[in-house]
């Protein structure tokens, strides 16, 4: 069993010994454009400290008043040009001081809306048919909520996990509460013919957000990620009907191949970053980190830059590790990867995020004639990966990016059109609020040579209609910007030239890709802000997700005070009848 880099080098996986000046580094932080000032960091953690070593601190000084904001005249809003990591707003003159309860439409229709809260921040969702009913599963690590949505109508609440969000935030007691070292991982969900059931793979990643906030400054919070208490990996499960009941678990295994045995708390790496690949067929494909040398990124709560794993699923209750792709730049104490991070603009902004999110974005999985992925590894570009062969995984070619930070800058990939356009459309999301970062573009780019990507353009900036009461959405309040268009694989079949794109406190933008020298906005829906049941500090994240039933013509977005269900001419007539073809697909019977 090995972990391999890019085909032109490979790593040693024996110890590395780490000098008495990395684990002593002292960094200047610049604080502000008005005050500067200066503060020793003593790096404990070995990882963080070589990371933060081959660098000096060039944190971007906060933007100065005048430099960036609103024209009054034109109503058009400039973006700071770099800002760092922050999770406080950032008003400026012009932006509204209080929060705007209206909604805007467009070709579109409510069709249904449900005041219930998952999780006002994000949540992972799935659709899956038993018996000629419809369930939807939404849900983030340890809360979930399962509805039967086979009447889109009049979805009902079947079961909480955890906790429910309100006005005051979580309820103070979880219903049902998944064990310490459980949880619902962000999970894809497949038919597989060879057991003719359906498959579940939950991603296990180690916890971040409400636990470390700099790597820099807290070596406990760091370790106690080191030792998280639970699963670094995925979980397999046969689903026998629609309640976790039914459900069994067939496979487990850590991301930390090196060490396939290693019990939970000695389980080293990321685990699996958000969704697996995986499309019901012998091939796998997950982000993760299987060690801590990935350590070489600078944003200031992740430990790992993760890279992509193939593991071989044709027996899914015995997944076996294929391969490990790797990118230039992405371990410490490798002179190759180390070299090639110092040449990247970013390093020393403290504040870039390295390395995949997501897996792989694989428009025909390599079992149904398949060649190439679609990796996007934020900082480090955009990547066109050969899946030919899954126990050698190979780069075809790579685009970079100038760099926009804050934020994340290249997180997901849409290929719903590429096999029949030859273009995907790549995009990082927001993760400031009031705009206090460079806009994220959604950036069109031609793969119809996969060794020669080229970028032609990006998609249009969404503007309010001409009633609301600012000019540009950066005046609304809270985050700014695109996120996805949904998940891999949804019930139906992707429309032509039609991109769903959840944007936050726009709401939902549907861009029109027909004319790619001229994309348009065709509808939209932008919800309100919900005073009443949103507790103030969870309100800037309006809305976070969109998943699309293509086969029923609904739109599901989820934003943090419930979840709308609508329609659209551009998708076609809706149905609200139970659909006629189960999904996720299975094959026909003989």
């Amino acid at each position: 069993m090995t972990i391999k880099n890019i085909s032109t080098f490979s790593r040693s996986m024996k110890p590395l010994l780490v000098s008495s000046v990395a684990l002593a580094l002292t960094v200047t932080n610049v604080a502000c454009a008005e005050k500067v000032t200066s503060k020793e960091i003593n790096i404990k953690d070995k990882w963080v400290a070589q990371s933060d070593s081959l660098s000096v601190d060039k944190t971007p000084v906060d933007p100065i008043k005048g430099s960036y904001g609103l024209n009054k005249k034109t109503g058009e809003f400039t973006h700071p040009v770099a800002t760092r990591d922050s999770h406080d707003r950032k008003p400026f003159d012009g932006i509204l001081d209080y929060w705007d309860t209206e909604q805007y439409i467009k070709n579109m229709t409510i069709e249904a809306y449900y005041p219930i809260t998952v999780e006002p921040f994000h949540t992972w969702q799935n659709i899956v048919d038993f018996d000629g009913r419809r369930y939807l599963y939404q849900y983030v690590r340890r809360d979930l909520k399962i509805f039967d949505i086979t009447n889109p109508k009049e979805a009902k609440l079947l079961l909480t996990r955890g906790h429910t969000w309100g006005a005051n935030g979580a309820d103070e007691v979880d219903q049902n509460p998944y064990d310490e070292t459980d949880m619902f991982g962000a999970a894809s969900i497949q038919y597989n013919e060879k057991l003719g059931k359906y498959v579940m793979v939950q991603a296990f990643e180690v916890r971040r957000f409400g636990l470390l906030k700099n790597k820099r400054t807290q070596p406990d919070k760091v370790e106690a990620i080191r030792k998280s208490s639970h699963l670094k990996g995925f979980k397999v499960y046969e689903m026998n009907g629609p309640m976790p009941k039914d459900w069994k678990l067939i496979a487990e295994r850590t991301t930390d191949v090196a060490h396939p045995d290693a019990p939970y708390g000695q389980q080293q790496g990321s685990g699996v970053r958000d969704l697996p690949a995986y499309f019901g067929g012998d091939t796998m494909y997950v982000a993760a980190a299987p060690d801590a040398s990935y350590s070489l990124t600078e944003y200031p709560n992740d430990l790992y830059s993760a890279g992509y794993q193939s593991w071989d699923m044709s027996d899914p209750a015995n997944p076996k590790f294929l391969d490990q792709l790797t990118v230039p730049g992405q371990i410490a104490f490798d002179p190759v990867h180390e070299a090639a991070f110092k040449e990247n603009p970013r390093a020393g902004n403290r504040t870039s995020w390295m390395g995949a999110r997501m897996s792989l974005f694989i428009p025909t999985p390599v079992e149904d004639g398949g060649k190439y992925g679609y990796a996007a590894m934020g900082g480090l570009g955009f990547y066109v990966v050969d899946i030919t062969d899954s126990k050698n995984l190979k780069v075809v070619s790579h685009l970079n990016f100038a760099p926009s930070v804050a934020g994340t800058e290249g997180d997901f990939i849409d290929i719903s059109q590429v096999e029949k356009t030859g273009i995907v459309y790549f995009s990082g999301y927001p993760l400031n609020e009031d705009c206090w970062e460079p806009y994220k573009d959604v950036h069109m780019i031609d793969v119809s040579d996969p060794t020669t990507p080229v970028k032609i353009g990006v998609l249009p900036r969404p503007k309010p209609p001409a009633d609301a009461k600012f000019a540009d959405f950066c005046q609304r309040r809270g985050s700014f910007g695109p996120k996805r268009t949904g998940y891999y694989t949804q019930p139906g079949t992707p429309k032509d030239n039609i991109l769903p794109f959840n944007f936050y406190n726009a709401g939902l933008q549907v861009f029109d890709v027909s004319d790619l020298k001229n994309p348009e906005i065709t509808a939209y829906f932008v919800p309100p802000f919900n005073t009443e049941r949103v507790v103030e500090y969870a309100r800037g994240n309006l809305s976070h997700s969109v998943y699309v039933e293509y086969d029923r013509n609904l739109f599901w977005l989820f934003t943090n005070h419930g979840i709308y269900v609508l329609s659209s001419p551009v998708l076609g007539e809706p149905s609200f009848s139970a659909p006629t073809t189960p999904w996720p697909v299975q094959p026909a019977k003989k």
